[in-house]
């Protein structure tokens, strides 16, 4: 049995030639990886929700809540109408996957229940859906030049802008994506 060698807790950043719409200018946080495939979470795309809006559709109470006007992620096109939480201090959550020291990904009630009362976990990032890869298909995604990656930052995750957080994780590793064609020719 081939072992593969874990991309968990790795930045995952698409070259300016990814041709797959929803990858396209995205840095991804790759939140599990084993001979199976892979899981993450985009970190770089907003959708028309806030937290605040979560926490209401699941009739969670939110008069302390102090990130309500938060944005929500498209955390990926897999399951897009489930949540997850991305956060520091993995804490004892009903339903966590603890990607690397102290940054846990969380899909129960719960912690939604925390952070509307100010409870929760310190810094979090809220997304609905994640990114999946089959067995083999991040390996070769990644032979093939579709990516970039680098290890991850919990600045670049939760205190970089948004809409700065591609160029800025291509920089974590001395890149320049301005530099990068995307087209492939000749000299």
């Amino acid at each position: 049995m081939h072992t593969t060698a874990s991309l968990a807790n790795q930045l995952l950043i698409a070259m300016p030639n990814m041709r797959d719409p929803n990858f396209d200018h995205t840095v991804t946080l790759i939140c599990q990886h084993n001979d199976d495939g892979a899981l993450g979470i985009v970190l770089n795309r907003t959708v028309e929700l806030t937290v605040g809006d979560i926490l209401d559709q699941m009739d969670i109470s939110q008069e302390l809540f102090r990130q309500s006007g938060e944005p929500v992620h498209y955390g990926g096109p897999v399951q897009t109408e489930r949540g997850f939480i991305l956060h520091e201090d993995v804490g004892s959550w009903d339903s966590t996957l603890e990607v690397h020291d102290g940054l846990g990904l969380t899909t129960s009630r719960d912690i939604l229940e925390a952070m509307a009362r100010n409870e929760g976990p310190k810094r979090s990032l809220v997304a609905l859906g994640y990114a999946g890869w089959g067995s083999g298909q991040l390996e070769q995604e990644i032979s093939d030049n579709s990516w970039l990656n680098g290890p991850a930052n919990p600045e670049l995750i939760f205190s970089t802008p948004v809409e700065q957080r591609w160029a800025a994780a291509a920089q974590l590793l001395g890149v320049d994506l301005g530099l990068l064609s995307s087209e492939a020719g000749h000299a």
